[in-house]
């Protein structure tokens, strides 16, 4: 592992000091940038004005009776989400983030399983919220992102109070401002459960993890050590902020290194806000990027003198770079344009991505690195560095935490487990989960990988989706739905072994969902036929084959039209009974 310095981050030891400590630091710097209703542009608010507002609704909070409680916050992005954070986590309660994704009875049964004494949403929610309501009392308060003035929707049946945040805000500025410190000066506690976040589920029933401040504070110092963050950038907030990725990587640590955050106003509008907002930093997923990588080439492709110039480009750049010149901004320039001209750096993580994308981008002359992490380690484990870094890899373990490789085989691989500060409480209200998780200190991930001798973190897949034939051969599925993913006639897969009575033995299947734009586009427009179809596919599958020793063939692969169900964070739910 090269000897490379880890960058300067102050000592924080709870989310609480580190609002404060930035507020007293960057005061009168820009925090968030976001467009209020009937607005196009966007509005900066200072991280001076952040905290009077925070100071408020936390002070309001309390007036409420809430203080001690749990608190439940369900909407998207926006700077009300954030002010509403702060106030609950800092001083008032326990802070209950949800996924604005989520039916409605998913909704009800979570607010039921933290026992929520009060939801803070936005308007969109407004219907769910009011109708789980209608069928329940436990929640004393109901608090809008928006306006209240409709205050039932259909089929509600009795009255619902609804309050305003901005209305709630307002109504104790004063009363702050005239020494009134309730929540301005509550003791936190960085060792206590603080915050219930539930997992996205991609398995099987989404469990409710306990974090405390000390596990997000710990966590903050330890990526920022690792990624030059500075004041001058501005984050475009992209990804769910109820998901501890976006909340940790996307929210707290810019505002920890005096960075602003801008408001992405849903994933079709991302390369107008990286404009508008002159964003210098996006986190993302793998689809996101793959997805804007494939743009930038099928663009070129329609143009055989643009394609030739940037495949010339490329070369130029390679060249220039081995004698040390760098001028992939100059030559890559239109590239730059459509994302504002200021975008530095791409940060991918839940899943891993196709390194040839990565390096694409960097190519280009945008950063690119990926990370590892789970909601149980609240969340990062391994990161890239922007100084050090290995696009085939998860990353280098955190300073601070510990990670080894469990049971590993004579390939190395084995389950990742971690320990350090950043772990876990425990699962709410499930002690039986949660021992069989943490053993002597040690979380267990239930990914499979290994560490290479550099340090850095491979996985290879999930314990619990790995391919076991009958002579103890074991498959990783993501590795060949990896191969599978990168035909452009192949949009998702799953990968999964099943009993096959002619083979005597568990053989390699696919579900496949073919994508379906790129193939009528070569057949003029018009749906192939099922067998010409089913031909195409057979081809791609028998060229990935190729790659791969005989026995992770894939033997056998069905059809399918729909897109498999997903995560807000955009990974399938393998065990959600759609494929």
């Amino acid at each position: 592992m090269k000897n490379i310095p880890l960058y300067e981050v102050r000592k924080i030891r709870s989310i609480k000091e580190m609002m404060d400590t930035s507020v007293g630091i960057y005061s009168d710097r820009t925090a968030f940038l976001y467009k209020p209703k009937r607005n196009d542009k966007y509005v900066p608010v200072t991280f001076k004005q952040f905290k009077a507002d925070v100071d408020a609704l936390g002070t309001a909070l309390i007036d409420l009776g809430l203080k001690g409680g749990r608190i439940a916050i369900i909407g998207e992005n926006r700077y009300e989400w954030a002010v509403s954070y702060m106030a609950v986590v800092n001083g008032t309660g326990i802070v209950v983030p949800l996924d604005k994704e989520l039916p409605e009875n998913e909704i009800e049964n979570l607010l039921i399983r933290s026992k929520a004494d009060a939801v803070i949403f936005s308007d969109n929610l407004k219907n769910s919220v009011l109708s789980i309501a209608n069928r329940n009392d436990f929640i004393k308060h109901y608090i809008t992102m928006d306006d209240a003035a409709e205050k039932n929707g259909p089929d509600i049946n009795k009255q619902i109070e609804l309050t305003e945040l901005k209305e709630l805000i307002e109504r104790v500025r004063k009363k702050v401002a005239e020494g009134c410190r309730d929540f301005i000066d509550a003791r936190i506690d960085p060792e206590a459960f603080s915050i219930l976040l539930f997992t996205s589920a991609t398995t099987d029933t989404s469990k409710a993890v306990m974090l405390s401040h000390r596990n997000i504070a710990e966590n903050l110092m330890a990526m920022s050590s690792m990624l030059n963050i500075v004041p001058d950038d501005i984050f475009l907030s992209v990804l769910p902020l109820h998901h501890t990725y976006e909340n940790t990587c996307g929210f707290l640590c810019p505002f920890y290194r005096g960075a602003a955050v801008a408001y992405c106003e849903g994933l079709r509008h991302i390369t107008k806000n990286l404009q508008e907002s002159k964003a210098t930093v996006m986190l993302g997923v793998p689809l996101i990027y793959e997805s804007i990588y494939k743009r930038i080439w099928d663009q070129a492709a329609k143009n055989p003198g643009m394609l030739k110039k940037l495949k010339f480009g490329l070369k130029l750049s390679g060249f220039l770079k081995k004698l040390g010149i760098d001028i992939t901004r100059k030559l890559f320039a239109p590239i730059h344009n459509v994302f504002g001209g200021n975008v530095r750096i791409f940060i991918s993580g839940a899943a891993g991505i196709d390194p040839e994308v990565a390096k694409g981008f960097r190519d280009f002359g945008i950063h690119f690195v990926q990370g590892y992490g789970l909601t149980e380690c609240s969340p990062i484990v391994a990161l890239n560095r922007d100084v050090d870094f290995k696009d085939d890899a998860a990353g280098l373990p955190l300073p601070g935490i510990e990670v080894r490789i469990d049971g590993a085989g004579s390939d190395g691989i084995g389950e990742i487990v971690v320990k350090g500060p950043n772990v876990m409480m425990g699962y709410y209200e499930d002690p039986e989960n949660t021992a069989e998780v943490i053993r002597d200190g040690w979380f267990h991930t239930g990914d499979l990988g290994f560490i290479d001798s550099d340090g850095f973190v491979h996985i290879t897949g999930r314990k619990k989706n790995v391919i076991v034939t009958k002579n103890g051969k074991n498959i990783y599925p993501e590795e060949i739905e990896t191969l599978l993913n990168k035909s452009p006639y192949i949009k998702e897969c799953i990968v999964f072994g099943k009993d096959d009575p002619v083979y005597g033995d568990i053989v390699v299947s696919a579900t496949i969902v073919p994508d379906m734009d790129v193939i009528e586009a070569e057949y003029g427009g018009q749906k192939p036929a099922e067998d010409e179809l089913r031909e195409i596919i057979r081809r791609e599958v028998k060229e990935v084959n190729k790659s791969l020793v005989t026995y992770k063939y894939v033997k056998d692969f069905d059809i399918r039209y729909e897109e498999f169900e997903k995560t807000t964070t955009r990974k399938i739910k393998r065990y959600a009974k759609n494929w």
